[in-house]
């Protein structure tokens, strides 16, 4: 059980998380037990996302949702390992891991406990595009929260690194954040379908054009459209 409760251990007693990560405790366990509580939960709200299309759209969507969190993880560490080394931090690979998935894991944890709603939403008979914008507002709330964790976490990790390079270290990060929400929603459109449309058959790759913010905008205006003439 000690493995699905890191993440509220972590909401609880941030400062001496990130402290242990600053000194190099016992990291490569707090990496493991992350790793899995991340995949478990994310596969339980990609579940409930996907029970609104069948079975299969439930286990592909259950599958699909700790990938893209975890492929995006992949993809976007490296550059802000790198660059942060290159302006004075310390960090090894592994610290930065750490707490990047500090990060993934408190974003995980809040979409899970929004589960609940989701599938409120669901089995109440919402429209398609109402339960794909919640979808969205919840996953953007979490995320933007995720991202003030981390920023917490950077600034206690790297206290002792000096203050030569502080300042590019910072725009770096809000780059950064800029560059791995794209990523992340990219992916995501790769990824897609994880509710799957209703005039649609399953699919587990959608195959048409476009990109997310696209079909965003394109659900929240056919929802506008459909509420103004009904």
């Amino acid at each position: 059980m000690e493995i699905f409760t890191i993440a509220e251990s972590i909401l609880r007693d941030r400062n001496t998380f990130f402290t242990e990560i600053r000194d190099n405790k016992d990291v490569g366990n707090k990496i493991k037990r992350m790793l899995i509580s991340c995949f478990v939960f994310f596969a339980i709200y990609g579940a409930v996302m996907g029970a609104s299309h069948g079975v299969l759209q439930t286990f592909s969507s259950t599958i699909k949702l700790p990938l893209l969190f975890l492929a995006t993880l992949a993809i976007c560490t490296p550059s802000l390992h790198f660059f942060y080394i290159l302006f004075g931090a310390r960090q090894t690979l592994a610290q930065m891991v750490s707490l990047l998935l500090a990060t993934i894991s408190v974003t995980a944890v809040l979409l899970l406990s929004m589960a609940p709603i989701t599938f409120f939403f669901l089995i109440t008979g919402s429209s398609y595009d109402f339960f794909k914008l919640l979808n969205v507002v919840f996953f953007a709330l979490a995320g933007v929260l995720g991202v003030v964790f981390l920023r917490q976490g950077i600034v206690i990790a790297t206290e002792g690194d000096g203050l030569k390079g502080t300042k590019r270290r910072h725009t770096i990060f809000f780059t950064w954040v800029l560059l791995y929400g794209f990523v992340g929603s990219q992916m995501a459109w790769t990824l897609s379908p994880f509710m799957g449309r209703p005039d649609l058959p399953f699919m587990v790759i959608f195959q048409g054009e476009g990109n997310f913010f696209v079909d965003v905008l394109r659900s929240l205006g056919d929802l506008l459209l459909n509420r103004f003439l009904y």
